[in-house]
């Protein structure tokens, strides 16, 4: 068990680390996906970006993982109003993102909690 929690946590890391940088590189397939209720999604973008690649980083340490694991579940918490946003406009994006709207339940019903249960685990 304990090279298995050794790769997911090398895995999780590389993701958090990842999506991070991508708010950076791809601020244009994000910024849509923030709702319009939202003020100066700009710099929620790059929050979230800087906030990912602080926690991954965070996670890489045995010191900091607590603490960097419940921030990332405080994190995808708070990514909730974008995925509810989602669904609410039939998983179609004014020039951003389509899919299928049960890709948007998917996501915020199976990939959301599964998420948040990889954090929880590696806080232990």
């Amino acid at each position: 068990m304990h090279l298995v929690k050794t790769w997911s946590l090398r895995l999780q890391v590389t993701f958090y680390g990842f999506a991070g940088i991508n708010h950076f590189i791809n601020p244009d397939f994000y910024l849509p996906l923030i709702p319009p209720y939202f003020p100066y999604p700009e710099v929620i973008n790059w929050m979230s970006g800087v906030a990912e690649i602080l926690l991954a980083a965070g996670l890489a340490f045995s010191l900091t993982r607590k603490w960097a694991s419940y921030l990332i579940i405080a994190m995808l918490l708070a990514f909730i109003p974008s995925h509810v946003y989602f669904i609410q406009v039939g998983g179609c994006i004014p020039q951003g993102l389509c899919a299928p709207e049960w890709v948007g339940w998917f996501r915020l019903i199976v990939v959301h909690p599964l998420l948040i249960a990889w954090a929880w685990w590696h806080s232990r």
